[in-house]
């Protein structure tokens, strides 16, 4: 697949196609000695993970753009430490017109966002705030398409990015090895269209791109 991330021995990221430009990889690497920074008093990332950064979130995360390359405007909600929305940022930084907005509660992890955001160069707004808050009082338009990752079960993301869907946003969730019996629950409440594409991280994983998203009548 054209842009699918080649890990060196060292855990880098090195791209076997030419799409992604050096800027990109620089932003990246900004990115991930930021989340190792501040990780020791904001706990980003579950430590376990940590040796494995490249591979378990910054490729993982790369997975959302990729599979809806065409959006220019996302809301990436619960975006905890960044994974994806910063890095949906970060591809998009040489993109006119293109932004990203972050939802986190968190007040802390929101600001490590914003530094996040400004260290790479990146263009973004985070609204730090529940997500149905934020949700209830948007006021900064259509947007294209809504990603979250490891938040949520399918029903509660349904719910969670319904005012942005119900005017026409698509939705990109990466779900693990269980996601069939989530799409079959939450296909009980909702209606929507479904592409499924195998994780390049994870064989067992899917990311899932829905559109056509809505309620089933009661």
């Amino acid at each position: 697949m054209s842009g699918a991330p080649v890990l060196n021995d060292s855990g880098q990221v090195v791209y076997k196609f030419g799409d992604v430009s050096r800027e990109t990889l620089d932003r990246l690497q900004t990115y991930v000695d930021l989340v190792l920074k501040w990780q020791p008093a904001q706990n980003l990332i579950a430590p376990s993970t940590i040796p494995d950064i490249w591979t378990r979130h910054v490729a993982d995360s790369l997975q959302t753009f990729w599979s809806f390359p065409e959006a220019r405007t996302w809301v990436d909600i619960g975006s905890g430490g960044g994974f994806p929305g910063i890095v949906t940022a970060i591809l998009l930084a040489d993109e006119p017109g293109a932004h990203v907005h972050l939802i986190e509660s968190n007040q802390r992890k929101a600001a490590f966002l914003r530094t996040a955001l400004r260290e790479t160069g990146s263009r973004g707004t985070v609204h730090p705030g529940r997500i149905e808050s934020v949700a209830k009082e948007w006021k900064f338009g259509a947007v294209d398409a809504v990603s979250g990752r490891a938040l949520a079960s399918l029903d509660l993301l349904f719910r969670l990015s319904e005012p942005f869907t119900a005017l026409g946003a698509k939705a990109v969730f990466h779900k693990g090895q269980d996601f069939q019996r989530e799409v079959n629950e939450a296909s009980d409440a909702w209606n929507f269209d479904l592409v499924e594409k195998e994780s390049l991280v994870d064989p067992t994983s899917r990311m899932l791109v829905f559109s056509n998203i809505s309620a089933r009548p009661e």
